[in-house]
């Protein structure tokens, strides 16, 4: 029988919403799932662990070089726990993405990034070529180390477990080359771009950061998390942890509003697995038109601020 550890991410003594889709992953596997906290205090985040369905106990590593999620400090202590594990999941988050790797080169096995369906134990479907192709590839003999795919799991898993939680102790130290310096994260009171059901993106067709205004207020008015494609970060409107696309963030969620959008395939690759796109765009001819549902053609500083006063 598979026994699979599914690492944590979280922050502010709250559990990322990514951790529950490695979970639903995990239960296609079929086996035991446990969920590993690494923390200064992993208490709050354990509770929250334990509440997930399938879970069936939560390890929590308590250490004070668990304060920040570096890597060169987790992957050690992971690989130490994953003693006994046929499966050691990450969600596919910058997270995940940057512990993953450390740790299948701990334990001497490849790594599966991104793996979107199971067929077996150690067979799955990933993406390639920029989302435009779907393989299947079979992991070799030993623990599986594995990403999963965020757009391609629902968080539908439920909060009425009572998994048990169980204190560990591993060896844990900080490393000589790698020292935490700070982080700069943004803080708002809008969903998570990669958790929200709705999300409002922007592109370079608004011309400045001050005329992100108009997305942000469109997306206030829905409740919806705020996006935009590299062409805007690149120009500096918005901050990088907002690119949305295949070098930024991808996403599944219920709407999607691509406004001044062109389609690039970079930023399809981002939002294929949307369940409705809405494209708003004054050039006909833009490729966001193929996919979209949904397509108004027209300028943006007008059609959005009267679409928002019909809300």
């Amino acid at each position: 029988m598979s026994k699979i550890l599914v690492i944590a991410e979280h922050s502010d003594g709250k559990l990322n919403a990514g951790v529950a889709k490695a979970v639903a992953a995990a239960q296609k596997i079929g086996g035991e799932i446990a969920v590993a906290v690494l923390a200064t205090d992993g208490a709050a985040v354990a509770a929250q662990a334990a509440k997930l369905d399938g879970v069936a106990k939560v390890v929590v590593v308590n250490n004070a070089a668990n304060a920040y999620p570096i890597a060169a400090v987790l992957a050690p202590q992971i690989a130490e726990l994953a003693a006994g594990y046929t499966h050691v999941l990450f969600p596919g988050t910058t997270f995940g993405k940057d512990l993953a790797p450390r740790v299948a080169a701990k334990l001497n096995v490849q790594q599966v990034s991104d793996i979107m369906a199971v067929h077996a134990p150690n067979k799955f479907d990933r993406p390639i070529y920029a989302g435009n192709a779907i393989t299947t590839v079979e992991a070799a003999a030993g623990t599986v180390v594995a990403t999963v795919r965020q757009a391609s799991f629902n968080a539908v898993v439920g909060e009425g477990g009572s998994a048990a939680v169980e204190t560990v102790s591993v060896s844990a130290a900080l490393p000589s080359h790698t020292r935490f310096v700070k982080i700069e994260a943004q803080k708002s009171a809008r969903p998570d771009l990669q958790a929200a059901s709705r999300v409002v993106s922007g592109g370079r067709a608004l011309g400045s950061s001050e005329n992100f205004k108009v997305i942000y207020d469109f997306a206030d008015k829905i409740g919806a998390g705020v996006g935009a494609s590299r062409a805007a970060v690149d120009s500096g409107y918005v901050p990088n942890d907002m690119q949305v696309g295949q070098t930024g963030k991808i996403i599944a969620p219920e709407l999607y509003f691509a406004i001044g959008i062109s389609g690039a395939i970079q930023h399809l690759a981002g939002i294929k697995d949307a369940r409705t796109i809405v494209a708003i765009n004054k050039d006909p001819e833009a490729p966001i038109f193929e996919v979209a549902d949904i397509g108004l053609v027209g300028d943006l500083f007008t059609v959005v601020p009267e679409l928002q006063g019909k809300l």
